[in-house]
């Protein structure tokens, strides 16, 4: 049976229990593992043989099922940035500091940073959030890489890394707080396997942001304008670093908002890869006056 239309999911089963599965034609099949990191434990021919196996088995109506954030464990999401030219241009222009971009586009060393735990993941349909500090916020549309153990890239997925252009661009140095915080990573709830996608530099990527019921901004664009391999991004991370149960690696965006646009309170975020899936979620703004009124404001 082909297998080329599958993709991994988790789900509550039966007894309430966090289940990884293979769906296919809106079935969704239990794979045998006991952990999403058991399954980027294996390599490509593995996954493969598992999958095959269990499409063969008994299906469970997917619309019956509820699904939970595709990774678990001590799966950690992380992200490379300055991978497209319309990147660096955006980072410019809003960067105190202009240099580190232009310098890291080029530069044989990537630029990579932490981005998430598994557990601070927000599913597909979950709410995204936006710093209280930060008056300009957006979503960053990204390909995801999932990432096995031993740094094979065995599927793809969609990643949201919200980030804040204000503190990033008062200094590079605050990059952390600029892109590490609760609400600020989602991923779709399901990745598609390596062998399912032909070409992933000719994938498309759209986003919109709706705002009651009307479209604030859209726009789309494609992974042939990637300005590094893929491969040279999945062997970077994994140069000095263990990923005992893999790791799933956003790989930049070149979609970016005008200056005057932000993320705001009701603002729905979709972000659709045809072939991979889509990723939806809701904003929330916290309105927490004391906070920004304690950050010390440039003179």
């Amino acid at each position: 049976m082909s297998v080329d239309d599958v993709s991994i999911v988790r789900f509550i089963g039966e007894q309430g229990e966090p289940v990884v599965g293979a769906q296919r034609a809106g079935q969704v099949y239990p794979l045998p593992v006991a952990s999403h990191g058991d399954l980027l434990r294996m390599s490509v021919v593995d996954l493969r043989l598992v999958v095959e196996a269990a499409v063969l088995g008994r299906g469970i109506a997917a619309r019956s099922v509820t699904f939970l954030p595709v990774i678990d464990g001590r799966t950690e999401v992380w992200a490379a940035g300055v991978t497209y030219l319309s990147s660096k241009n955006a980072r410019e222009m809003e960067s105190d500091d202009p240099s580190v971009y232009a310098k890291v586009y080029d530069n044989p060393r990537a630029e990579l940073f932490f981005k998430a735990p598994a557990w601070r993941v927000v599913n597909h349909g979950g709410q995204i959030r936006v710093r209280a500090d930060s008056p300009l916020n957006v979503p960053e549309p990204e390909l995801a890489l999932v990432l096995s153990a031993a740094g094979q890239i065995l599927g793809y997925s969609i990643c949201n890394d919200v980030s804040s252009r204000t503190i990033e661009g008062e200094n590079p140095l605050y990059l952390p707080q600029a892109k590490v915080y609760d609400g600020s990573c989602s991923l779709a709830a399901s990745w598609v396997p390596v062998w399912a996608v032909p070409d992933p530099y000719q994938l498309e990527i759209g986003i919109s942001i709706v705002r009651d019921g009307a479209v604030v901004w859209t726009d789309t664009t494609t992974t042939g304008l990637l300005h590094r391999d893929l491969e040279e991004l999945s062997r970077a991370l994994f140069v000095e670093l263990s990923m005992p149960d893999g790791a799933v690696l956003a790989t930049g965006t070149c979609l970016a908002p005008a200056m005057d646009v932000t993320l705001l309170d009701g603002d729905v975020v979709t972000i659709s890869i045809p072939g991979v899936g889509e990723l939806g979620n809701t904003v929330v703004q916290p309105q927490h006056a004391e906070v920004r009124s304690s950050i010390r404001q440039p003179a």
